[in-house]
């Protein structure tokens, strides 16, 4: 090229070999050094001193390609050029290095490039490189501090490993369909699970079919709280999840899903703790608050709000409900002849009894001693119809416990006693709906009824109605 060329053309033309020398050095072709000019001279990126030898050159560049053979890739940020004279062009450059590391902190730093071309006969040369890399601690014989940062590495992996991998909790983390991506080594611990059997699989072969309905309740909510401009940081949730061996056990999982720059959702991570044993405390403490522990029927604070939701249930469906009071007639000569762990023996089988007797909506609890309470709810909204459903059943049941009870007990010299026992139960009935009686006015209103079985001869149902019902 003539340097009597239009400085437009001259420039595009640097331009062109700008790019052609940058391409170069991307792709870690050392024929870039046959640009350099027989007189070139250069400051490198990590040294203050000028090179004035294009073979020491051309070593630092086999030097920089020897310590990152891989191609790297180099984001332009602002390129300039600038004509010195007709021959000579000076072109100044700022650009981010992404070296293929997993580092974002070399990326994030602005190196800068000075090249001059200087026309020589009909080729346009490099005479002059100066690189400008603010990267600190560059070791000797590095072009990059890949060694300091390998280091770094190493010491944020070790402690990413303390944090992670010596924890009981699992550290777990999807993608955006919920395929695990990275599950810690202790999920093999405490599930049986490698973690190679479980990366790649989907999140909800975790957990029990109730677990995973639990979890699709939740992001539905979450989809629509979201809708509505509303972000949760955190969802908390205790699930049933599913071990190698068969077993089931209590996780509390704390889960947060992670955005992209446009808040799309690409994917979730979170922790999950086993929380077994306090389920197990938990179950422990309702069933000693609201269950009898011989019977494990509701005790009577359970009868109670099952009483008051039944009346609540009533009034606004207009179904009628039943309460039958039961008292077994001949228990206490039981327990005076053969002791009250036979007395024990045949409450437990009345339970059974009674609770195969009625159906799920329905409510047996001991009342205490040998006293028994069935709530029968959701009956017919016709007064009468309602009546004889609910005499059948205390007729079901006053036969079925009438049944002999042959009970089974192990004494203390570990030989086994059979006791064969006769008894029957006196069954008061009343039948009610919710807007028109309270709570107490039913459980009276059977205790009566029960009572007047007992002084017709026992193993009966009485039937009472309450006043102002229908």
């Amino acid at each position: 090229m003539a340097s009597s060329a239009h400085p437009t053309d001259r420039h595009q033309h640097i331009r062109a070999l700008f790019d052609e020398y940058i391409e170069m050095y991307a792709s870690r072709d050392a024929r870039l050094t046959e640009r350099f000019s027989d007189n070139f001279s250069g400051y490198t990126g990590s040294d203050d001193f000028l090179v004035k030898d294009r073979q020491a050159w051309q070593a630092i560049t086999r030097q920089d390609f020897a310590q990152v053979p891989g191609r790297i890739r180099i984001e332009l940020l602002d390129y300039v050029p600038q004509d010195l004279s007709p021959e000579v062009v000076m072109c100044t450059a700022a650009f981010h290095i992404h070296l293929p590391v997993q580092d974002h902190v070399l990326a994030n730093e602005v190196a800068r490039l000075v090249l001059v071309f200087r026309q020589e006969g009909a080729q346009w040369q490099i005479v002059h490189s100066s690189i400008s890399i603010p990267y600190p601690s560059v070791q000797d014989g590095e072009v990059y501090p890949l060694a300091t940062l390998r280091e770094k590495n190493q010491a944020l992996e070790a402690l990413y490993r303390s944090l992670t991998e010596n924890t009981q909790d699992v550290l777990w983390r999807t993608d955006g369909h919920l395929m695990v991506t990275y599950i810690s080594p202790s999920d093999e611990l405490l599930r049986g699970y490698r973690a190679d059997e479980v990366v790649g699989r989907h999140v909800f072969e975790m957990f029990t079919d109730a677990g995973v309905a639990q979890v699709k309740a939740v992001m539905r909510e979450a989809s629509q709280a979201r809708a509505q401009g509303l972000r949760r940081p955190f969802v908390n949730l205790e699930l049933e999840h599913r071990c190698k061996d068969g077993r089931l056990i209590w996780g509390e999982v704390y889960s947060r899903p992670d955005l992209d720059a446009q808040g799309a959702i690409v994917g979730y991570h979170g922790i999950t703790r086993e929380i077994t044993q306090r389920k197990l405390l938990q179950d422990q403490v309702r069933q000693l608050a609201f269950f009898d522990p011989l019977t494990h029927l509701a005790n009577r604070r359970l009868l109670d709000d099952r009483i008051s939701q039944a009346l609540a249930a009533g009034k606004r469906s207009g179904c009628l409900g039943a309460l039958l009071f039961l008292d077994l007639d001949n228990f206490k000569p039981l327990n005076d002849e053969h002791g009250h762990a036979v007395g024990d023996l045949l409450l437990v089988e009345v339970a059974n009894r009674l609770t195969a007797c009625v159906r799920q909506v329905d409510t047996v609890s001991r009342f205490g001693g040998d006293e028994f309470v069935v709530l029968l709810a959701e009956l017919s909204s016709a007064p009468a119809q309602a009546t004889d459903q609910a005499c059948v059943l205390a007729d079901k049941i006053r036969h079925q416990l009438a049944r002999p009870y042959v009970l089974s007990v192990v004494q203390e010299d570990l030989t086994t006693k059979v006791v064969t026992h006769h008894c029957t139960a006196s069954i008061g009935l009343v039948v009610f709906q919710g807007a028109h009686v309270t709570q107490d006015e039913v459980i009276k209103a059977a205790d009566t009824a029960m009572y007047q079985a007992k002084e017709t001869g026992r193993n009966a149902v009485c039937f009472v109605r309450l006043n102002g019902q229908p």
